[in-house]
């Protein structure tokens, strides 16, 4: 059984390569500067990979691989994206 917050968000972080897992979240509708809403996790019996659901900017549903994901955090609201803050302006600060 695989358990998630309710709250749960993750952030896109792509990889590359030829054993980079498919399909490609920035390929597929998704954008680096936003979280995304986990609205269910699969884990099939043949891979020791999990794929989070999530809804892309189209609002279409996706099963991503989470070697493509980070954690964004914990968001009590009703969205289903949340846009990150610049993580170059914070920085600059």
């Amino acid at each position: 059984m695989i358990a998630f917050h309710p709250h749960l968000f993750v952030r896109i972080v792509e990889l590359d390569g030829p054993r980079a897992p498919m399909p490609r979240p920035l390929s597929s509708g998704f954008s680096e500067g936003r979280a995304y809403r986990v609205l269910g996790v699969y884990n099939p019996s043949e891979s020791s990979d999990a794929y989070f659901i999530l809804p892309n900017d189209r609002d279409e549903m996706w099963f991503i691989c989470q070697r493509h994901l980070r954690f964004a955090g914990l968001h009590d609201t009703s969205a289903h994206h949340l846009d990150l803050p610049d993580m170059h302006a914070s920085a600059a600060d």
